[in-house]
């Protein structure tokens, strides 16, 4: 299987001024296409500055960033930002609905700026409303649903224009047992449908879903542990 991501000898490093803060530090690694990874670590541990570089919302200080074959630490931001909507969904912790915006609105958003047409994005809405079991939701706003709903809306966006990748940061984070099982469960249907599936958490029970683990400390890789998905 080809590798999707690879990454090598990354490190990133924020400048403050007065201390400069390595978060990420010689990090090589890659991402099998179909692959689903749990990313672990303590806070500051530099997973989530990872998640931002996989996602091409931050580029390293150094070292190199391939997606698909492409090289993302040489590409100006215009570049960027056309490979986040083409190739990564993302799905947030906090959910980033737009209020008072119906749950197809806010699905549909990320085709908009895809510039598709508004009959077809419509129409690939409601199927991944339904697809995320929410087709009777289609016209109710993020403050008419559960916190679970509302991130099976977050996922249904993050697939809108049928990306490789998706990158999820904490995506249980905000709910209850029985919701975070439900949205385990829907990125396990995704990745057997072939997506590739990176989420950062601090929980193990999430983390068991995956089938593979990274644990990060203080800006390195100190596991990585291929494992099957019970």
């Amino acid at each position: 299987m080809s590798s999707i991501i690879r990454i090598e000898n990354v490190s990133k490093v924020y400048d403050t001024g007065a201390v400069q803060v390595h978060a990420l530090r010689d990090v090589s690694l890659s991402i099998d296409e179909g692959d689903f990874v749990a990313i672990m670590g303590q806070s500051g541990s530099g997973k989530s500055t990872l998640m931002n570089i996989l996602g091409c919302l931050d580029m390293p200080t150094s070292g190199v960033y391939e997606l698909d074959g492409l090289n993302i630490s040489k590409m100006e931001s215009r570049e960027l930002s056309s490979i986040r909507n083409k190739k990564i969904g993302f799905v947030f912790q906090s959910f980033n609905l737009i209020p008072r915006t119906s749950s197809l609105k806010n699905v549909e958003l990320p085709m908009i700026y895809a510039k598709m047409g508004k009959k077809e994005r419509q129409k690939r809405a409601i199927e991944l409303l339904e697809k995320v079991g929410l087709g009777e939701r289609i016209e109710h706003m993020p403050n008419e649903i559960s916190g679970g709903q509302k991130q099976r809306i977050a996922i249904a966006r993050a697939l809108a224009n049928k990306p490789s990748i998706i990158l999820a940061d904490e995506p249980t984070g905000n709910l209850d047992t029985f919701s975070s099982e439900e949205i385990m469960n829907l990125f396990t249907e995704l990745n057997n449908e072939g997506v590739t599936v990176i989420i950062v958490t601090h929980e193990d029970n999430i983390a068991e879903y995956t089938k593979r683990i990274i644990r990060f400390r203080d800006g390195q890789i100190i596991e990585d542990i291929r494992r099957e998905a019970e």
